[in-house]
Parts: structure tokens; sequence; C-alpha cells
């Protein structure tokens, strides 16, 4: 008997696993929050060099400066881009009043010699009252550092996956759960009150830090406590706090029109959150391999009690506890590195391909998701649309992971999902709603295909290395996120580069997939030893199919020999 027959003892899906489940849901919300945050917090208004006071320069004229209109000066001071719009980074070194005159008899002589602005910016603030982009003037040269505050927040979920993760195995899930709530409340905060870009940046790399820890060990919480029948009903509701949060973010942003109030508003909550985790119990699991016993006794009773099943809780004692998870401690006294995942042959082909599909997962879904600003749509309206997108692609992934299986589904999404941004670079720059319903696509093919990976990678490692091989995937992912707004920097050289990457490389992956071994109603291996006997089974079948496959051939030819 194994801990999982325990768990439905004491009331299975219980209400305790509901209760749990919620209490480590709802924080996820307002998580996803501050992923995608910068797409309102970052965003670029429309944007020109500030016109200086030229009043004396203009005395001389007819008019008056007083009595030109705004966008009669704009026409003066700023030259205009190929495509008619204002130009965003250069002025005029000298203001060209002959523009404003149409019937001017008197021709002057008139240099129209450009600069770059040099009295700083003005922005459109209709529809983003004030955001970092405004405040520290991430404009024009200094662009690229919008992009990279992003990518510092995703090293900070990447350092948070590596260290947080080895913390919780030692110090238990919830301890670090309920500092990483504290630790983001406090550094989202101070985020708000940031004095300077680089202040910001240092404060964004530990809400990405904290956030990592949050969504480890929640998971592990939820998953810990609930039985192996009911993990994929509550994951797959698990996984809508993702898509939740990006439409909870359109709605808060737009309520929220700068930056500071807007952080704010996502990160205080957090305090509470922090306060609540103390109800949260220990997983009973984490507590049994680490010999802490007495207490696992004492969390598996208060479950059994939530779950009106006080007699099965009282039922439970040590001794039946260390019988129930005898195997599992045997397992867990058994040590494993990351050199594991590449030992053999066959888990390093299995590794390699993951890694693979890990990285350009990430970076496909998040050079989609957080580049919504070019789409020409209002930005609270986009991030409602891809956000709602995730519904559909999740169950249509499901019910083709059960159909298709993992290998099939896996490598499909990824390649249709690339293609279709390969297709956003032949559609004319005027047909933006094209561009947006293929971008959804694209993201929704994207996400499903995250979605899958999960359940593979799962599936594809031994349990003694199940929860190392998750890490090195997730590390991956992370590598991806952070690479994603830097590969947004290329549209500096070629506007169409980024899509050709964010295309190309999940392309890539998605026949990288293939190679794998499929998994669908295939027993979990426990071992590295049942990989090894599964995969030379599989070969052994191959080899026999082949054998007949030459017989038949032997046969047809003799066949046809005789009758010629």
């Amino acid at each position: 008997m194994a801990f999982l027959d325990l768990l439905d003892n004491i009331g299975g899906l219980g209400l305790f696993q509901l209760l749990n489940a919620i209490l480590l849901t709802i924080p996820g919300f307002l998580t996803a929050c501050h992923a995608l945050l910068q797409n309102f917090s970052a965003a670029i208004p429309d944007h020109h060099c500030r016109i200086p006071n030229q009043t004396s320069t203009v005395s001389h004229w007819t008019f008056s400066f007083s009595e030109l209109s705004n966008k009669s000066i704009l026409k003066a001071f700023i030259p205009l881009e190929k495509n008619n719009n204002p130009s965003k980074c250069e002025r005029y070194l000298n203001p060209q009043w002959t523009l404003l005159i149409l019937n001017e008899t008197t021709h002057h002589k008139i240099n129209q010699t450009t600069e770059k602005c040099q009295d700083g910016w003005d922005y459109d603030r209709r529809e983003f009252l004030e955001t970092i982009v405004s405040e520290w003037d991430l404009v024009c040269s200094r662009k690229p550092l919008k992009q990279m505050s992003q990518t510092v927040y995703m090293g900070g979920v990447l350092a948070g996956a590596i260290i947080l993760g080895r913390l919780s195995d030692k110090f238990g899930r919830r301890r670090v759960l309920t500092w990483s709530y504290f630790l983001l409340a406090v550094s989202g905060t101070s985020t708000a009150f940031s004095p300077s870009y680089f202040a910001f940046c240092c404060f964004r790399f530990l809400c990405g830090l904290a956030a990592a820890g949050i969504t480890l060990n929640a998971v592990s919480l939820m998953m810990e406590w609930i039985p192996t029948k009911s993990r994929a009903c509550i994951g797959t509701l698990g996984s809508f706090g993702f898509t939740a949060g990006q439409l909870l973010l359109a709605g808060i942003a737009y309520s929220i029109r700068t930056w500071r109030k807007l952080q704010l508003s996502i990160s205080v909550p957090f305090f509470f959150f922090f306060v609540c985790s103390w109800w949260i119990p220990e997983s009973a699991r984490w507590l049994v391999l680490n010999n802490h016993y007495d207490k696992a006794v004492r969390e598996i009773q208060r479950v059994a009690r939530i779950n009106h099943l006080p007699e099965e809780g009282k039922k439970i004692t040590v001794e039946v506890l260390h019988m129930h998870m005898d195997k599992e401690i045997h397992v867990n006294k058994t040590s494993h590195t990351h050199f594991d995942l590449v030992r053999i042959p066959q888990l390093r082909k299995i590794t390699i391909c993951l890694m693979i599909l890990w990285c350009s997962c990430s970076l496909g879904y998040y050079g989609l998701v957080m580049d919504l600003q070019k789409f020409g749509l209002s930005m609270y309206l986009a991030q409602i649309i891809f956000a709602l997108m995730d519904f559909p692609s999740l169950f249509i992934n499901l019910t083709l992971l059960n159909l298709l299986g993992r290998r099939i589904t896996q490598g499909g999404m990824l390649i249709i999902a690339g293609g279709v941004v390969l297709a956003i670079i032949f559609v004319p720059e005027d047909m933006k709603i094209l561009q947006t319903v293929l971008a959804m696509i694209g993201t929704g093919f994207m996400g499903a295909a995250f979605t899958s990976i999960y359940i593979y990678t799962g599936e594809l490692y031994p349990t003694v290395i199940r929860q190392t091989g998750m890490g090195f995937g997730s590390t991956m992912a992370r590598i991806g996120s952070m690479s994603a707004p830097v590969v947004l920097m290329l549209d500096e050289y070629f506007s169409y580069l980024p899509s050709i990457v964010f295309g190309i490389i999940p392309i890539f992956a998605g026949f990288s997939a293939f190679m794998l071994p499929e998994t669908l109603n295939v027993p979990l291996p426990d071992t590295i030893k049942d990989v090894e006997l599964q995969m030379s089974k599989k070969k052994e079948n191959l080899n026999e199919l082949q054998k007949d496959s030459l017989s038949l051939q032997e046969i047809k030819v003799s066949v046809i020999s005789h009758y010629l």
C-alpha cells in the first residue's frame, strides 16, 4: 500500500482538498499578473521630441506662436517618417516654419537638417497616464532597456526555480511558500516606489524569484494531497489560474492607468496571502521523507477531520504511516543527481529533446504574449482576447492527448504554432486584424504545447529522477522566457526578425518531439532500469516487425518468380 491509498482512506478528493486547492490557486491569479505586468507598466505611448520654447524665433513672422495649433507646431519641428507619422527620435535642427506657409511668395532657403532629441520627449497620455517608459524615457536609443527589465524579471524566476526549489526540499514546501508570499509582497511594493530604473530592475528580479517559489511550492502542496485519479482534473482547473490572471490584469490595468499604483494593486494582497498561508498544512509526504513522523500524523488527522472522517484519522499512527510509505522511503534514501538525466543513452536522448521542447515552448509563448502592442489594438482588449484563447486550446489539447497520444500532439501543436507565426510575416501591415487573429491562433497552440510538455515530461522520466527532470525542464523554460525579450529587440534591425525566430524554433522543436517515445497508456517507469527495459522492448518489437516485413517481401518475390 502507498501513501495515495492512505489519502483515499481519509476522504480522497474531499472538502479539505477543494479548500486547499482554492487557497493555493487564488494567489496564482496575481502571480500571473506579475509575469505579464510589463505589457502595461512598460507600454510605449506615442511620443515625439519635446519642442523647446521658440517664441523669439518666430517673432518676424506674420503669426504668433500662441495662434498655432499643436499639429502645426509639430509639423514645423518634427520631420515625418515614411508612414507620414511624426518621427519619434528626431527633430529639425532649425524650425521649418515655411512648411506652414502654403502661399508664401518669398522663397526662404531652409535647412532641413535633423538631430536627435535634445530636450526629452512628449508622450501621448490618453491611454497610459504613466509608464516606466515615459518616466525614464526608455525610447529610441534607450528602448532596449524596456525589454531588458523583463529579462531581469525572468532571470529572477530562473534563480527562484533553482534556489527555492532546493530550499523547499530541505525546509519544507509550506515554509518556503509562506516566505515567498512575504518576499513578493515586500519586493513588489518596493518596486512601486523605485527611485530609478536600476532600483526597479533589482526589485523586479526579487519579484521573479518570489514568483517562482510561489508557483513551485503551491503546485507541490496541491498535488501531494490529491489522489492520482483526481490530479488530472484539479491540475487542469489549476492551469486556468494563469489565464484568469491575464483577464484580471486587463481589468485592473484598465482601471489604474499609472504603473506605480498598478504595481501596488497586485503586490499588497500578498501580505494577506502571507497571513492566510499559515493555515495551509505541510505536505505529509515531505514530513515522512524527512523523518517528521509525528507532525505528519497530526496533519493527516487534521485533514481527516476537515473531510468529516475523524475516525479514519485516528487509525493513522506512525507505524501505519511507515507501512504505507515504506517503498517511497526506501527510494528516497537512494541518491540521484542531474547526471542521471544523461547517464544512459535512452535518458540522454529524452533529456536533449525535452530541453529543446521546454525552451522553445516558453520562448514562443512569451514572445507572443509580451508583444501585444504591435497589433494596433487597445492593449486592454488585446490582453483579454489572447487570454480567452487559452480556454478552447486547452480543452482541444487535452482531448488530442488522449486520442492521438502525447508525441503527435506535442509535435503537432508546436509545428502548427510556428507555421501560423511565420504566416504573419506575409500579411500586409495595414491588415492588423488578420495579424491579430493569426497571433491569437499561434498563442493558443503555443499555450497548448506548453501544457502538454508538463504532462509528457512527467511520464517520460522514472519516479526516482522525475522531480529532477521536471526541475531541469523548468530551468530550460526560464531560459526561453528570458530570451524572448532579447529576441524582441531584433525588430530594431528588421521588423519581421522576431517573428521569424518565434516561428522557426517551435517548428524545429516540434520535429524533435517525434524522436521521443509515446507514453499514452504506458505504465510510468519507477527506476532508470525500467526505462532501459521499456526502450529495449520497443526496439525488439521494431526488429520483429522488420523481420516479418522482410519475410513477406521474400514470399512476394518467390511467388512472382514462380509465375514468371
